[in-house]
C-alpha cells in the first residue's frame, strides 16, 4: 500500500517508537496525526515529532471521546485515513506478591487499560474511519493497522506480571482483528520489540545498560526506534502481510529476571 498520499495515525507520538515512527511516515509522503497525552505533547517541546511536519493531538487513548475528536480531526483534514500505528504504553513492576504484600490492583488495572484497552479503543474507531474509504487496489485494501506488544508476552520477566499481561492481550488480538476486519480490506499486524533505547530506559545506569547488551545475541546493542519505524513502515508497504505478529529482538529470548 503506497504510504504517501494517506493519513496516518500514531499513538504514543511524542517520544521513543511513535515519534520515530510518525516522522518517518511523514517523510514517506503521510500527513502524520500524532496521538499523545498532553503533559508528554509540552514535555517533548520543539524535539517531538511536531518539528518534522507531524501534527500532534493531545489524546487519552482510553477515552472514546478523545478518539472519536482526533478521528475527526483526520476527517476534515480530507487525507484518507490509511495507516495507524499504536505505539502508547507504559510499564510499572510489580510482583504478584512482595513483602508489601499483594500486587496493587489499581496498578494492574492502569496498565491494562493504556496497553490493551486503549490499543483497542483506537483500533475499532479507526477501523470504522478506513472502513469508509475508497479501495486502493483490486484486492479491496483499505488500510492497516500496526499495535505494538513485546517480547514480555512471550517470556515476561519477574516483576512483569500487569505489563506482561496487557501485552499478551495485545499479541493475542491480532489474528482475531485480522479476521474480523478482513471484510473491510484491512490489515492487522503486530510488532513485539525486545529492549529498545527508549525514554523508558534513560534512568538506568551504563552498568546496567551494558548488562542489558549483553544478553541480546545478535546484533549485542539495544534495538533503536528508528529501527522499529523501519519495520512499520515495511508492514504498510506489504500488502500480503496480515494477521502477524513480529519479534524484533535481536533474537533476545527474556531470562526470568
Amino acid at each position: 500500500m503506497e504510504i504517501k498520499g494517506a493519513a496516518a495515525i500514531v499513538t504514543g507520538a511524542a517520544s521513543g517508537l511513535g515519534a520515530a515512527t510518525a516522522k518517518r511516515l511523514a517523510a514517506a509522503g503521510a500527513s502524520v496525526f500524532g496521538l499523545d497525552l498532553l503533559q508528554s505533547i509540552e514535555k517533548a517541546g520543539e524535539s517531538g515529532a511536531s518539528s518534522d511536519g507531524v501534527s500532534l493531538l493531545p489524546t487519552d487513548v482510553t477515552s472514546e471521546k478523545d478518539v472519536q475528536a482526533a478521528i475527526a480531526a483526520v476527517t476534515e483534514s480530507g487525507v484518507p485515513l490509511r495507516v495507524v500505528v499504536n505505539c502508547a504504553g507504559v510499564g510499572w513492576a510489580g510482583r504478584i506478591l512482595s513483602k508489601n504484600g499483594p500486587h496493587d490492583l489499581e496498578l494492574f488495572r492502569t496498565v491494562l487499560n493504556v496497553n490493551l484497552l486503549g490499543t483497542f479503543n483506537v483500533m475499532r474507531l479507526a477501523a470504522d474511519s478506513i472502513a469508509k474509504t475508497e479501495p486502493v487496489d483490486d484486492a479491496g485494501q483499505r488500510g492497516v493497522v500496526i499495535n505494538t506488544a513485546s517480547v514480555a508476552a512471550f517470556e515476561g520477566q519477574v516483576g512483569q506480571i500487569a505489563y506482561t499481561a496487557s501485552k499478551a492481550g495485545v499479541h493475542g488480538m491480532t489474528i482475531c482483528a485480522a479476521r474480523d476486519l478482513s471484510q473491510f480490506g484491512i490489515r492487522v499486524n503486530t510488532i513485539a520489540p525486545g529492549t529498545i533505547d527508549t525514554p523508558m530506559l534513560a534512568g538506568v545506569t551504563p552498568e546496567f545498560r551494558k548488562t542489558l547488551e549483553q544478553g541480546i545475541p545478535f546484533p549485542q546493542r539495544l534495538g533503536r526506534p528508528d529501527e522499529y519505524a523501519q519495520l512499520a513502515q515495511m508492514i504498510v508497504e506489504h500488502d500480503y502481510l496480515n494477521g502477524e505478529t513480529i519479534r524484533m529482538d535481536g533474537a533476545l529470548r527474556m531470562a526470568p529476571r
